[in-house]
């Protein structure tokens, strides 16, 4: 990302219009500058041979025409030619004008490939907060919705612009030539105009961007829908379902009823204007050929040049609609843009992340294993074990509300430890912050990995050490071995076999058709529930990590499974750290310490049967006594 061209403007505000079409235009810096001059050398050709052909008429009608009215063999030979200069003149603006749409097509398309590229990659170095703040479809929205909306303004809206200000500039030159008198009239007429045009811009800026944040709340909303359909109709909410989307659909309609209305009022005004204006220069100028002050060519000129500065004006008001649309989904990307990415160590540097110091190196210069390199001189190796320590930590989503609080806990290499407590008290809270999918602030306790403050490792080494199993399955397109292969790229069928053998995957998958080359559909839904967890935990076996977390990673599959999985989890957990978040508690009575976990504090800590000589609550979820809330 340190090369693009969006990098040099990152600290322009989003919400600044002249900043915003910098942004968006810094793009053509990348690849597309020589297409895009090219462009506009043919945008200005064609612009220039159409101002150029209507002055021609003066000389035409002044020299070719009038002087030969009412002679019986008139001299054409002269008017031919200048037929010919003219139909010359036509035809390269004609030329001109496929050119240009031809490159202005490609550098537009060109743009939107470069932002799309941009946008997810900035969007997967986005921390787990920001996903967990926006529904799939508000995500995808950026997508779908506000790039595209850039289009109109690097395909149409500027182009149109320049034409007008070239078409601006030639005509009023040629004016000025022929008659200043009638231009001042002019003039003050195109001063309305544009005065006209700011003013419905600058008023209907803001509700175009509330348009869009329109259509981004009502995709969200019909995303979540579709996907909870079964819920839906389980509870038979379809009702209270079509009345939500009621209501986001009637908010989208008063925002583009106040859009449209901007949008329909600045076209027919302008259009008005301009005839206003040609039927006074008519009317000035034909008294003025009666006096004898100006020729008849010089006034059909200059009626021409004041039909074709209005036309391009008119087009620009016809663009105000897709252009104000186009501002409004720039500066939802770009703000998307600014937000900071996650942080290993250090600080973010526009868009380059400042890695963390400590990272991961296989060496067997001092250890047989795998080990965190200190970045010293010369270099320090420390082992990696696997010994995980949160020290006093305290942690909150949002501010005055803590979810855990002053947590200090261990896990020695190799220990398996359970955690145990109702619903919010903090269980999968600590094991994302061990994978630092959240950050503990300054002050509020520390997280090690082997003796090293988690904060000064890369991530990417970080992740790479610590395997997670969550409850929610996700697979990907593709075969069945493709998705047992994610969880390590580089690994071999056989090692992506041996990891299905482990977690007992591989029976399942054997008596499928086509065995490992099965192809899954949208999240693996031609499986059981059961068979995409297993998937999902042979995934985190071929990783092969020296420390693991399980997120309730049985509680959604049935007891003969369950039995299946711990038994290959329990070959998988040995020799490594292992935090295991528990629903069932028959599954973690080996576990080597079980943590008790109630709102965001731990209440008991030991094994199990030191958990049932205390009789706490632990005791009591074992016995049946209480439940888990």
């Amino acid at each position: 990302m340190a090369d693009t061209g969006y990098k040099q403007l990152r600290t322009s505000r989003a919400n600044d219009v002249i900043g915003t079409i910098r942004k968006t235009f810094s793009y053509i810096g990348r690849r597309y500058r020589g297409r895009f001059l090219l462009a506009i050398f043919f945008i200005l050709s064609s612009s220039m041979a159409g101002v150029i052909s209507s002055y021609l008429f003066t000389p035409i009608i002044n020299n070719h025409i009038v002087p030969y009215i009412g002679q019986e063999n008139p001299d054409l030979s002269g008017f031919r030619w200048m037929l010919l200069l003219m139909m010359g003149v036509y035809g390269f603006g004609l030329l001109s004008s496929f050119a240009f749409s031809k490159l202005i097509s490609i550098v537009s398309t060109g743009i939107l490939n470069d932002m799309r590229q941009d946008l997810f990659r900035i969007m997967e170095r986005l921390p787990v907060r920001f996903f967990d703040s926006r529904t799939h479809g508000e995500v995808m929205n950026f997508y779908t919705n506000d790039i595209d909306t850039i289009r109109p303004m690097i395909a149409d809206g500027l182009p149109t612009l320049i034409s007008t200000l070239v078409t601006l500039v030639g005509c009023f030159t040629f004016m000025f030539i022929v008659n200043v008198r009638l231009t001042l009239v002019v003039l003050g007429m195109l001063a309305v105009m544009i005065l006209i045009t700011f003013y419905l811009a600058s008023s209907s800026r803001k509700t175009f961007a509330g348009l869009q944040k329109q259509i981004s709340n009502i995709n969200g909303y019909a995303q979540e829908m579709f996907s909870g359909q079964k819920v839906i109709k389980v509870f038979n909410h379809e009702k209270e379902t079509i009345e939500g989307f009621k209501a986001f659909n009637n908010k989208l309609y008063d925002y583009s009823l106040r859009t449209n209305a901007y949008a329909s009022m600045l076209m027919p005004i302008n259009a008005n204007l301009s005839y206003v204006t040609y039927a006074v220069v008519a009317v000035i100028g034909g008294k003025m050929c009666i006096d004898g002050t100006m020729k008849i060519g010089d006034l059909a000129s200059f009626l021409l040049f004041v039909r074709q500065f209005a036309g391009p004006i008119s087009n620009l008001s016809q663009q105000f609609n897709g252009i104000m649309m186009s501002l409004a989904g720039a500066e939802r990307v770009f703000d998307l843009m600014d937000k900071d990415a996650e942080l290993d160590y250090g600080i973010i540097e526009l868009v380059h992340v400042v890695e963390g110091r400590e990272e991961l190196v296989e060496t067997k210069e001092n250890t047989e294993r795998w080990a965190w390199k200190i970045p010293v001189d010369p270099p320090k190796y420390v082992e990696l074990k696997g010994d995980i320590r949160l020290n006093d930590v305290t942690f909150r989503y949002k501010e005055n509300k803590d979810i855990l609080k002053h947590i200090s806990l261990y896990a020695k290499p190799g220990q398996k430890i359970a955690f145990v407590g109702s619903t919010g008290a903090g269980k999968t809270t600590i094991t994302s912050l061990i994978n630092r999918f959240y950050d503990v602030d300054d002050g509020e306790g520390m997280i090690t990995f082997d003796g090293i403050p988690i904060k000064e490792i890369r991530k990417d080494d970080l992740r790479r050490s610590v395997g997670v199993v969550l409850q929610d399955t996700n697979l990907f397109s593709g075969t069945i071995m493709d998705n047992i292969r994610y969880g390590r790229l580089d690994a071999t069928d056989e090692e992506c076999i041996a990891a299905a053998k482990r977690c007992n995957a591989d029976s399942f998958i054997e008596r499928l058709p086509h065995g490992y080359q099965t192809m899954l559909s949208a999240n693996g839904s031609n499986l059981s529930q059961g068979q995409r967890q297993l998937l999902n935990i042979a995934r985190c076996a071929v990783a092969d990590p020296p420390v693991m977390v399980l997120d309730e990673a049985t509680s959604s599959i049935d007891t003969h499974t369950e039995k299946l999985i711990e038994k290959g989890m329990d070959e998988l957990m040995e020799g490594r750290t292992t935090f295991v978040i528990a629903h069932r508690l028959s599954t973690v009575r080996n576990a080597d310490a079980i943590i008790v976990l109630e709102h965001g504090e731990i209440i008991e800590r030991g094994t199990h049967e030191d958990l049932l000589k205390l009789k706490g609550r632990y005791y009591q979820l074992y016995t049946g006594k209480a439940e888990l809330e």
